[in-house]
């Protein structure tokens, strides 16, 4: 496995973890709304981390075979947040907008931590 499969091996792994967490947050803690956002934010974090390492992978594969190159599909990654602000703000009973925003950044804090401690490891 290269480098580059075992970090996304490894950031996917933490996500799920962290949903984990989340879930279990919403379902046993007095704090619902804001655990519920950070699960709903986490999601869609979550999908564009997927959607980023695919597309990075077509990317990569393009650019070696000497083919022309798509993008990195930022409008439909932008869409995705869009949609889950939407979900918040429409359903403002269930979800608190500010955990929302908050999940939404949690797979960049995940990219950087992987990156902070494998990095101190080499």
């Amino acid at each position: 496995m290269s480098h580059y499969q075992s970090m996304i091996a490894r950031e996917r792994k933490w996500m799920f973890y962290l949903l984990a967490i989340f879930v279990l947050g919403a379902g046993f803690t007095p704090y619902p709304r804001i655990f519920l956002g950070l699960l709903l934010g986490s999601i869609v974090s979550f999908y564009n981390l997927w959607l980023l390492q695919r597309k990075i992978n077509d990317f990569a594969e393009s650019v070696a075979k000497n083919h022309s190159t798509k993008g990195l599909g930022t409008i439909s990654r932008f869409a995705a947040v869009a949609f889950a602000v939407i979900i918040a703000l429409r359903f403002e009973a269930h979800f608190h907008i500010i955990a929302v925003l908050i999940g939404i950044m949690t797979s960049y804090l995940v990219i950087m931590i992987d990156f902070a401690i494998f990095k101190s490891k080499d």
